[in-house]
């Protein structure tokens, strides 16, 4: 901030730390909410200005939560509650922003809440099961590997989606034990499957940054497979790109671990994220999920087609297997089979099913 500035506010205006990396305003006769608005933009315009701390210059940038006397609320604590809500919104909007509060806002911030006590009930009363989603290889039309996804029976509210139980799971950092049952129950399935008599194949479970990051995923992956006597190699961690990139070093020695173990690695939604040659090379990671959205439009879009045949030939090129997700009708298939795709996934194929219906699927698949 230069030397000197016309300060924002006046004298008039109050201006505290409420802790952390929280601050205050309180503004007296501010007028209407559009005047606010105009003095909040001035705020974080002055506020993105450089700070010059010796030679360097640092930025930074906040979100703000408004509400307004006596609209939202008629005390201090409901005042400060209500924009503190605001706040959480503007983070969630993209950050740098600022929001007023609205009675949605509190709706929203009570079923989250509700939410978020429902999850952990659930996993104190087991309440997660696992579906399986077949991949195939393209060639040969054999069943290669499933995915495990998770999902939430709930008693009163049914199968909910992922969508809307994982993101507040990361939030709250309840993926770490959901993490740590999915991997387990896993597990334990794909060797109950080979002690039936299934073909062995390869289950692949989704990691989490928060989970990848923990000084125990090593660990718990060895107990998992131990507990399960699961030979290593018939399982497969599928991690995103933006956990390659972050804290690349700590992640990049984790990885050899596992790799060392003998799981397989592999990255999906492959092409979203901000992968390189260097990085993909480095993490050895044994295939590529190219990501959903390139493969709907492959056959009506010639940019995601020359994007599909350009992820494959890179993984060729670097010994990785590519598979493609969402693959959901026979056209699509015949167009990765001309790009030479190794494995396909998606409702084309079968939907996922709970782990019974898997296995009669597989065992339907096989030569007479």
């Amino acid at each position: 901030m230069s030397p000197g500035s016309a300060p924002v506010v006046r004298e008039s205006d109050t201006i505290s730390r409420q802790g952390g990396d929280e601050f205050l305003i309180v503004l007296r006769d501010a007028g209407d909410s559009e005047s606010v608005s105009r003095l909040a933009d001035k705020i974080q315009q002055r506020m993105g200005e450089p700070f010059l701390i010796g030679q360097h210059a640092l930025s930074t940038s906040f979100s703000i939560g408004i509400s307004l006397f006596p609209d939202d609320g008629d005390d201090f604590d409901s005042l400060t509650q209500k924009a503190d809500t605001a706040m959480y919104h503007a983070k969630h909007s993209g950050r740098n922003a600022h929001r007023f509060f609205t009675e949605q806002m509190n709706v929203q911030a009570v079923e989250h809440m509700h939410l978020e006590t429902r999850l952990r009930r659930a996993l104190e009363r087991s309440e997660f099961v696992l579906h399986y989603q077949p991949q195939i290889d393209l060639a040969s039309g054999a069943i290669v590997g499933v995915e495990a996804l998770v999902r939430w029976q709930s008693p009163d509210h049914g199968l909910v989606a992922p969508a809307k139980f994982i993101p507040i799971a990361e939030e709250t950092g309840l993926i770490v034990p959901l993490g740590k049952w999915v991997l387990g129950e896993a597990c334990r399935q794909a060797s109950a499957w080979q002690a039936a008599g299934l073909p062995p194949f390869s289950v692949a479970v989704n990691l989490s940054g928060v989970q990848f990051r923990r000084s125990d995923l090593l660990e718990t992956v060895i107990n998992s497979l131990v507990l399960a006597d699961l030979d290593s190699q018939w399982l497969e961690l599928e991690l995103t790109e933006s956990i390659l990139i972050h804290d690349a070093e700590a992640t990049l020695d984790t990885a050899r671990r596992l790799k060392a173990i003998g799981v397989k690695l592999s990255v999906d939604d492959f092409g979203t994220g901000y992968s390189s040659l260097a990085y993909l090379k480095r993490f050895a990671v044994d295939k590529l999920k190219i990501a959903r959205p390139f493969v709907r439009d492959l056959v009506s879009n010639a940019d995601d087609a020359a994007i599909v045949r350009a992820i494959v030939q890179m993984a060729h090129a670097l010994k990785l297997r590519a598979i493609a997700e969402g693959v959901e009708d026979a056209e699509v298939a015949a167009q990765l089979r001309l790009c030479q795709c190794d494995e396909i996934q998606g409702y084309w194929i079968a939907r996922p099913m709970p782990a019974d219906a898997l296995a009669a699927f597989v065992l339907g698949r096989q030569p007479a």
